[in-house]
C-alpha cells in the first residue's frame, strides 16, 4: 500500500539523515489543518510545534485600529513556532491556517532536545529562523505599499509555498492577511483580474500571469525570495513518500 502522507514533504524533515529522522518519527503526529483554524492564540502557552506539509500557516498581530496584520507565513519550508526552541516562549501572536492541508505536530520539549544535540536539524532550523527574520522585516516594508502591491506580494509568497497556482480564500480573509480594508482588497483584485493577472471565482483565486504580479510588487519580494532560496534550498528526495516508507520500515524493523 502506498503511503499518502510523509514527513519528508516538509523540506526541513526531507533533508535530515535517516538516523535523525528516525529519532523524531515516533513523536511526529499527522494533523489535518483546515482553513482558518487557529493553532495559537495571544498569551496562550504553547507546547507544540508544527511542520507544515501541504498547508500554510500565518502569524498575525492585532493592531489598535482593530485591523490584524500578518507578519510572516510558513509553508513546507519551515516550522511553526520556532520561538519555542530559541527563546523558550512565543511572542503574543495569533497563528492561523492560511491555506488548508496537513502537517506534522511534535512536542516542543522533544524537538528542543534533538535541536540541542546539534546535527543537520539544528543547522536547518537556524537557517530557517534567519529566513523568517528576513520575511518579518519585509512585512514592515510592505506597510507603506499600496493595497495592490501588498496583494501581489501575498499571492506570490503563497504560490511559492503551494504546488499549484490556485488558492482557496475570500476577499475578507485576504484583507485580514494583508492588513487592508476588504473594499480596498476587492477593488485591487478586480483590477488584477481585468488585466489578466488573476481569475477570481467563488472563493477560488487562480494566478494566470505570474509576471504581471512580479512587475507590480517591486524589488522587495524578489530580494526576499532570492535570499530564501539561498538559505533554504536543499536537495529534496526524488520520492519523499517512498523514502519515508523505507525509513519507517527500518525504524520498526520490518
Amino acid at each position: 500500500m502506498r503511503f499518502l502522507h510523509s514527513p519528508r514533504q516538509n523540506k526541513i524533515l526531507a533533508v535530515l539523515p535517516d538516523e535523525e529522522l528516525m529519532r523524531l518519527l515516533p513523536f511526529l503526529e499527522w494533523v489535518d489543518m483546515p482553513l482558518g483554524q487557529v493553532i495559537q492564540e495571544p498569551g496562550a502557552r504553547s507546547s507544540q510545534l508544527y511542520f507544515p506539509a501541504t498547508c500554510i500557516v500565518a502569524r498575525m498581530y492585532n493592531r489598535k485600529s482593530g485591523i490584524s496584520k500578518r507578519v510572516s507565513m510558513t509553508g513546507n519550508e519551515g516550522v511553526e513556532d520556532i520561538f519555542l526552541l530559541l527563546a523558550g516562549n512565543s511572542p503574543p501572536a495569533t497563528v492561523v491556517v492560511q491555506n488548508p492541508g496537513y502537517g506534522y505536530r511534535i512536542k516542543a520539549k522533544i524537538l528542543k532536545k534533538e535541536f540541542e544535540a546539534g546535527g543537520v536539524l539544528q543547522q536547518q532550523l537556524l537557517r530557517f529562523s534567519h529566513a523568517l527574520l528576513l520575511q518579518t522585516e519585509q512585512s514592515v516594508v510592505e506597510a507603506c505599499q499600496t493595497t495592490e502591491q501588498k496583494l501581489c506580494a501575498f499571492f506570490l509568497m503563497t504560490l511559492d509555498r503551494l504546488s499549484g497556482d490556485s488558492m482557496v480564500m475570500t476577499h475578507e480573509f485576504v484583507s485580514t492577511m494583508i492588513g487592508s480594508r476588504r473594499e480596498s482588497v476587492s477593488e485591487a483584485a478586480s483590477i488584477l483580474q481585468r488585466e489578466g493577472a488573476i481569475q477570481y471565482r467563488r472563493r477560488h483565486i487562480t494566478v494566470v500571469n505570474r509576471k504581471l504580479l512580479e512587475d507590480r510588487v517591486g524589488e522587495g519580494y524578489a530580494a526576499l525570495k532570492k535570499e530564501y532560496d539561498r538559505l533554504l534550498l536543499n536537495e529534496p528526495c526524488a520520492d519523499p513518500v517512498r523514502h519515508s516508507r523505507a525509513v519507517l520500515k527500518k525504524a520498526h524493523g520490518y
